[in-house]
């Protein structure tokens, strides 16, 4: 066992170096921005620690990780995301002025792809801090394990890639597979940059917001968010990679590889486009009149809002902590299930995903099914995701039902931590909501003065929803296995011959 989570801790090790290494790239823009300069230190500093770490690992002499199986992965995940969090954390407490609990608040807030924010006026921030919040963001919608699969570590670490909640295999080759998300992702990443620049932006926020939109993120580098900049062409930009960001990557290379049957096939765009469209009319009649003047207005404000919220990046063009927009009660209610239910799997996205619910309907139009037709009748039926066909079973069910309870128990549980602080229901269900689901949209709850409790409320609720949950008790089951298992045989040393 003692060999089991020395290997663990090697492949720790690793992770911790590669992000050691993108620690450092912030600095890139002291060369644009000299007088940043006296804002390196904390990045210095993370970037020493994570060393440190490595080093440890190093003199384990553990020679070969190994396989990693779904089981250690699951205790990799966890604990290289806690330990992650923490690095990314010091920057923050260095050179942002925040505390421990804030700066962990904001560390998890961009690894977790959620949005929320400590800081009350980013214009003050540092250009440095401000890349950071982004360029965490961007990693940890793209993950810990889809970079050391397509670099270091390669299929070996098929069991973290898996245990930090992607299942894509685009091709046989697994590195193959991670090479080719990395590569669409930085695609659209240059794109994305290119259109906004085009927009209006300048190259430094239109980088950013390229970044947190494709990583369904949403922190921004104005305090009003995309609403400050008064642009439909830059809204329409965001949208479009708000949308892709929260797109399987799966489909991503099946609709590049222009494989349309499979495109077609796939059940979760079916969802997702008809959600969007179907909500976001239904919404803007509701509030025509008493929350806007025309359709047009409406539809432009709640449409952006409503792909905000679904895809889980939180972009605001309008104040929702506003008591205006928080007396719109089915708005708001609408996007409190929207953040819930998430984007597509294997996205960037966070939430219950497209994909479970897609499942929960073959299954209940397979029990119709099965009602109707003659007793005896084999069926058998096939789901697309990306282009690998699943076939549908009860595994699938269970699977989707229960993250489904997860999220919802999860979701209770943290709204009435909130509402014991003294939130009112409506906006400790909807601020929780974005946290555990990644999203970032605010009711107004997240302040740097917020009670402790409550901020490490909503730090638990975006990490544990990062991870679906499942790993964390996956791999604390593990540990706690694992131990027991170790007294049972120190204390019985005739069982430990046997």
């Amino acid at each position: 066992m003692l060999e089991r989570y020395l290997k663990i801790y090697k492949a720790l090790s690793v992770v911790i170096l590669q992000y050691s290494i993108i620690i450092l790239l912030p600095l890139v823009f002291c060369i644009f921005y000299p007088y940043e300069v006296h804002n390196v230190s904390g990045f210095l500093l993370a970037a020493l620690l994570g060393f440190l770490i490595y080093l440890s690992g190093f003199l384990t002499k553990v020679k070969d990780i190994g396989t990693i199986t779904y089981k250690d992965g699951a205790i990799l995940t966890v604990v290289a995301w806690a330990v992650v969090s923490f690095i990314s954390a010091i920057p923050h407490m260095v050179n942002g002025g925040l505390n421990f609990s804030q700066a962990m608040f904001e560390s998890v807030s961009g690894l977790s792809t959620t949005g929320l924010t400590m800081y009350t006026d980013v214009t003050k921030v540092s250009k440095l801090l401000l890349f950071w919040r982004s360029l965490t963001q961007y990693v940890g919608g793209a993950g810990f394990a889809l970079l050391m699969l397509a670099t270091v570590i390669g299929p070996r670490g098929l069991g973290f890639y898996r245990a930090e909640g992607r299942a894509e295999n685009l091709v046989p080759n697994i590195r193959r597979s991670s090479q080719i998300i990395l590569g669409i992702y930085l695609s659209y990443t240059v794109a994305g940059t290119i259109a906004l620049k085009i927009a209006g932006m300048n190259l430094f926020e239109a980088l950013n917001h390229t970044m947190t939109a494709l990583a369904t993120g949403g922190f921004s580098t104005r305090n009003g968010s995309i609403g400050e900049f008064n642009s439909l062409t830059i809204e329409i930009i965001i949208m479009v990679l708000m949308y892709l960001g929260a797109t399987g990557f799966g489909i991503h290379y099946a609709f590049w590889k222009r494989n349309w049957k499979a495109v077609l096939k796939n059940g979760e765009p079916w969802i997702f486009n008809i959600t969007i469209i179907s909500t976001s009319i239904i919404i803007t009649f509701v509030g025509l009149g008493k929350y806007y003047k025309g359709f047009w207005e409406g539809f432009r404000i709640v449409v952006f809002q409503i792909i905000s919220g679904i895809t889980g990046t939180g972009f605001q063009t309008v104040t929702l902590a506003d008591p205006k927009w928080l007396s719109f009660y089915p708005f708001m209610f609408m996007l409190t299930v929207l953040m819930i239910a998430g984007g597509e799997m294997d996205s960037t996205s966070g939430g219950i995903k497209q994909f479970r619910f897609w499942v929960i309907f073959n299954a209940l139009w397979d029990s119709i099914m099965g009602f109707l037709l003659p007793k005896g009748t084999v069926r058998k039926r096939v789901l697309y995701k990306g282009e690998q066909q699943i076939t549908f079973s009860d595994d699938n069910v269970r699977e989707a039902l229960l993250i489904f309870s997860l999220y919802v128990f999860s979701f209770i549980l943290g709204s009435v931590v909130l509402m014991c602080h003294g939130y009112s229901v409506e906006a400790s269900m909807f601020e929780f909501a974005s946290a555990m689901d990644g999203v970032g949209l605010t009711a107004g709850v997240t302040t740097p003065n917020m009670p402790l409790t409550a901020l490490w409320d909503l730090i638990i609720g975006m990490f544990a929803g990062r991870l679906e949950f499942l790993v964390i008790i996956y791999a604390l089951a593990r540990i706690f296995s694992d131990v027991k298992n170790s007294l049972t045989k120190s204390r019985n040393p005739i069982s430990k011959k046997v």
